[in-house]
């Protein structure tokens, strides 16, 4: 059976991903819910920036038109 790319993020909820984005930044967190438009909700997220660790943020909401990459880790 094909993995759809939904499918493949569904399999992803509540373990650790990173999130890349448009702007360069970086997101690990875990995943706990998305919807249709990849809008995604993760859990004790910290944002990267040329790899290095700048902040720690918590839960946070990403909207998913700035996403250009998700790595399940």
């Amino acid at each position: 059976m094909e993995l759809r790319p939904l499918d493949a993020l569904n399999e992803a909820r509540n373990k650790r991903v990173l999130l890349e984005l448009k702007n360069g930044k970086q997101y690990i967190g875990k995943l706990k819910s998305f919807d249709i438009h990849i809008n995604t909700v993760l859990e004790d997220a910290e944002e990267h920036v040329d790899g290095e660790l700048k902040r720690k943020i918590g839960t946070t909401f990403i909207r998913g038109d700035t996403i250009i990459l998700i790595s399940i880790e």
